[in-house]
């Protein structure tokens, strides 16, 4: 009896271990978009550097999950990365609507349970991501906007700068000349699977250049621009209007639940439909076992995936 009372306290290390780890997984992964657009524009600087921030998002995220971190917060920590970065239009790199002011809107959801946090129309939150993450973990709605949203970021302590930080003489020039499509268009997502197969998908835009005030897109909106339930995620980017209209983050998550069709298959037959309405449009995917698409209709996405097997891409173009 006293050599098995020896043995105990092992044995319960031995069980505390297995059923805190057993739901680990090999399989992770994290992708990235940081607007699909045209980039016709841009000179070589600028294009390394938005490849140089997509980089950087992408490591600091998939470092979370090799880590056995959560894929939440891989994503927030990933899209506070490219708001913190003026060359994305998202935080910092927000453009002006019609009125010359930049208002911000986020969204997040994790496919375990459904939750979601959105916010839209914020002017002092320097990390809107943040705010939807806490919009979702830390009240009872899902979307706060405006003033509303801000007094919950300032409650929660939240980083909150000066409406003159995400000022940019580049955009507001954009503005001026009510430039389109000779310029990229808006919005950042990441989506992530973690070693427990919860995905989660962001998404933060700094609006479209010259709308009007108050009009709010698809990042925001549940189902539209961002969806992640389990078995797949999406964060959208492009025309937003579309996006809503056709709930189209959920829709390529009901083609490859329902459907059976993969992750690619299902992303593409929805962007070449939205191609066919005229829509420029752009989306990143994953499922549970870290296979990921990164379909677009315009001539180019910026880009970036990296999965547990080494498989990595950081891209633009073609």
């Amino acid at each position: 009896m006293r050599a098995l009372n020896n043995y105990i306290p092992l044995l319960l290390l031995f069980y505390f271990f297995n059923i805190n780890s057993e739901n680990l997984k090999d399989d992770y992964a994290i992708v990235i978009h940081g607007g699909a657009g045209w980039f016709s524009n841009l000179p070589q600087d600028e294009v390394e550097g938005i490849k140089k921030g997509l980089k950087q998002a992408l490591d600091t995220g998939y470092e979370i999950l090799a880590k056995d971190g959560s894929s939440i917060d891989a994503v927030e920590e990933a899209i506070k990365i490219l708001e913190d970065n003026p060359l994305f239009n998202a935080g910092r790199g927000a453009v002006y609507n019609a009125e010359g002011i930049q208002e911000l809107d986020a969204s997040i959801m994790q496919s375990n349970d459904h939750n979601a946090g959105a916010i839209t129309g914020v002017t002092t939150v320097k990390n809107p991501i943040s705010l939807a993450r806490h919009v979702m973990e830390k009240t009872k709605h899902v979307m706060f906007s405006g003033e509303g949203a801000e007094i919950i970021a300032k409650e929660a302590q939240l980083d909150l700068v000066d409406p003159s930080y995400f000022h940019s003489e580049k955009n507001l020039k954009r503005l001026k000349n009510q430039q389109s499509k000779d310029e990229k268009l808006g919005t950042v997502g990441v989506v992530a699977v973690d070693k427990r197969g919860i995905i989660v998908a962001g998404t933060s835009t700094g609006g479209m250049t010259n709308k009007l005030k108050g009009r709010i897109g698809d990042s925001p909106v549940i189902g539209a621009g961002t969806w992640a339930t389990n078995g797949c995620g999406v964060s959208g980017t492009g025309h937003g209007e579309f996006f809503i209209r056709y709930n189209v983050a959920k829709e390529i998550c009901t083609r490859v639940l329902s459907g059976g069709l993969s992750v690619s298959d299902a992303a593409n037959s929805v962007i070449s439909e939205l191609k066919l309405l005229g829509a420029d449009a752009g989306v990143i995917v994953i499922d549970q076992y870290g296979s990921a698409a990164m379909i677009y209709n315009t001539p180019a996405m910026a880009r970036a995936y990296k999965n547990s097997n080494g498989d990595e891409e950081v891209s633009i173009y073609e």
